[in-house]
């Protein structure tokens, strides 16, 4: 072969020299191209233990494995031959639209996280076209959220207190401030043990120990943060000091039960969803109780270690009651196929929790913004892969839940 000195000017035509980024926040999140991405630039800026407050679960953190790699492990069978140059990712759910099948989950002490906190979480779903849930142990006020996100779709998570009327007067001041969805609660009689937290000596607020304060030392912009912006402020709790799980300890009833929802279902105009749906059993019972809807959630890992895998009980649970009830479904989700395969198994929507904190820890506002936008192209190209156009053209014959255990029914799991 022959061969010959390059020119200079033939060169120059191969070069291409990107524009530098000099904003240091967009950068980095310009370069991340997936939720994973995001979760190692938050852990690099976030002190350890607020990342693994987010980024934890329950004991062994079996639950939250098992859930992720549920979604891992699915099959997809595409279509072919279909023209499919446009897809609408819009659905509608609890009575309102979504332009995209998920939403944000509710999430507590989020301005811990990043001080934007839920405003952040909100403004972000509002111009998405998404709802944002505040939790009860949300760092933001209900009126607050309703501010930045004031046309959007706002929906509110209640736990019941051991203090009835805290929960009462919650209920209240979210259907005066316009939100149209309740998710009452059902899965945190009592607080899971994060060993990750105890460990770690994380407490709320969080305070300055020889261990934290060597931990911040990479990373002074959290604290300057922390240090430099309102003090925190809870949805429901008056007081705060100690870990998590005394917080929650000390503020959950573990005596709850149908009558607590029975009087919630009489307060609250709008839609109710009971959330932490963890058997085919209780999906029933519910089913009957004049509910909207369910969240088959064992609560993103954090509750009981090893409880059933949401993804798991989701094809079961839509052939028992998805006539009468909507199912919604959370836990595990780290990629827009993973919401992809959820649909198709019969899921109305999704909740993403850790995902979208994930890119909150990245880039504040900005970050969560990235977080929406990289689930949305993740969704848009799986769903042209698979060769539909609508996701109610998405179907179980889209998907095969392969599995790594084997389940051994019970005499009485067989109903």
């Amino acid at each position: 072969m022959q061969r010959q000195i390059p020119r200079p000017a033939k060169i120059l035509e191969l070069a291409r020299f990107k524009k530098p980024e000099l904003n240091g926040r967009k950068r980095r999140l310009d370069d991340a191209l997936t939720i994973h991405d995001l979760r190692v630039i938050a852990k690099r800026r976030t002190p350890r233990a607020v990342f693994d407050y987010t980024d934890g679960a329950a004991e062994g953190e079996l639950s939250l494995a098992r859930a992720r790699q549920a979604f891992q492990d699915v099959e997809f069978h595409p279509s072919i031959l279909r023209s499919v140059p446009e897809v609408d990712t819009s659905t509608t759910v609890f009575g309102g639209p979504s332009a995209l099948p998920f939403g944000i989950a509710p999430t507590g002490f989020t301005r811990l996280m990043q001080t934007e906190g839920e405003t952040a979480g909100a403004g972000a779903a509002g111009a998405a076209g998404i709802p944002f849930t505040l939790s009860t142990l949300g760092t933001a006020s209900i009126e607050t959220v309703k501010a930045a996100n004031p046309t959007g779709r706002n929906w509110f998570q209640l736990y019941v207190m051991r203090d009835r009327e805290i929960s009462y007067g919650l209920t209240r001041r979210a259907a005066e401030a316009g939100f149209d969805t309740l998710f009452f609660t059902v899965d945190t009689p009592v607080a899971g043990a994060r060993l990750r937290d105890k460990r770690n000596g994380f407490s709320i607020p969080p305070q300055l120990t020889p261990s934290t304060v060597l931990d911040t030392l990479p990373r002074p912009w959290w604290w300057w943060d922390f240090l430099t912006t309102p003090k925190l402020e809870f949805a429901s709790l008056t007081s705060t000091g100690g870990t998590v799980g005394e917080l929650l300890d000390s503020a959950m009833d573990p005596t709850i039960g149908f009558d607590d929802l029975a009087v919630i279902r009489e307060m609250w105009p709008g839609k109710l969803v009971v959330k932490g749906v963890q058997t085919v059993e209780d999906a029933r019972k519910l089913a009957g109780l004049g509910v909207d809807g369910i969240v088959l959630s064992n609560h993103g890992g954090r509750q009981l270690d090893r409880a059933p895998v949401p993804f798991h009980l989701l094809p079961r649970v839509v052939r028992e009651v998805g006539a009468d009830l909507e199912v919604a479904v959370d836990t595990g989700i780290m990629h827009g196929a993973d919401i992809v395969a959820a649909v198709a198994l019969g899921a109305r929507f999704t909740l993403v929790g850790r995902a979208y904190l994930y890119g909150l820890m990245a880039g504040g506002r900005e970050g969560v913004d990235r977080a929406v936008a990289i689930l949305t192209d993740q969704i848009v190209r799986t769903m042209k892969l698979l060769q539909v156009s609508s996701l109610e053209e998405l179907t179980p014959r889209h998907v095969t839940q392969l599995t790594r255990t084997t389940r051994v029914e019970t005499s009485d799991q067989l109903v």
